[in-house]
């Protein structure tokens, strides 16, 4: 029975790739892709699609991909109608609270604005803290924010930690960890079990050398 798998444009493309190839998938059509988005698996009786991180959430949630790689920092923000069966190890970073130096968002009495391309993950943080928080959602440099006073702080993601930096922000705190997680449909977890834990038994072998 064939599998049909979404994979994550972007920051987590190159590595699913390289870890698809390394345990013996036929991808040499993703690695030469062009503008194509559908390919066929050369070796397995797969087919691929590259999405959006929130399209491959709602893919699976509806079916038309059987399993999908995601960052962790998609799922915490997005659907949940979903299995959420492996960490794959790769594309490592954090969730952070950010602020000006010497300006914790943290320790501001009272209303607090937050900015933020995660309103949901943000949200939930501040409130599990007790805290009048209101959330500005931004799509751009969210680092932009505190810097011209429309926030008193960010949640974002943090890899390095050099753009925080570079815009004179610091680290307040880490909200959460986060890595590419492997995504199951729930009726393809029932109909194409055999297939699905195929798939998690090659890519969990050597989750480790997923770095």
């Amino acid at each position: 029975m064939s599998l049909a798998i979404a994979l994550t444009k972007g920051r987590l493309e190159k590595k699913t790739i390289e870890l698809l190839e390394q345990k013996g998938y036929g991808i040499e059509s993703l690695k030469a892709k062009g503008r194509q988005l559908v390919f066929q698996d050369t070796k397995k009786d797969v087919k691929y699609f590259l999405v959006k991180a929130n399209d491959c959430i709602t893919y699976v949630e509806h079916g038309v991909a059987d399993v999908g790689v995601v960052g962790k920092d998609t799922l915490m923000e997005g659907g949940k109608d979903y299995y959420e069966l492996l960490d794959l190890g790769f594309g490592r970073c954090k969730f952070i609270v950010g602020g000006m130096e010497g300006k914790n968002p943290l320790e501001k009495t009272g209303h607090v604005k937050i900015g933020t391309k995660y309103p949901n993950v943000a949200l939930d943080y501040f409130q599990r803290k007790g805290m009048d928080v209101e959330i500005i959602k931004i799509d751009g440099s969210v680092e932009l924010s505190p810097v011209l006073g429309l926030c008193d702080g960010i949640v974002d993601i943090m890899e390095t930690g050099a753009t925080l930096k570079e815009n004179g922000l610091v680290v307040y705190d880490e909200v959460a960890d986060i890595s590419a997680r492997l995504i199951v449909n729930k009726a393809a977890f029932k109909t194409k079990r055999e297939e699905v834990m195929q798939i998690i038994k090659d890519l969990e072998r050597n989750e480790e050398d997923a770095e």
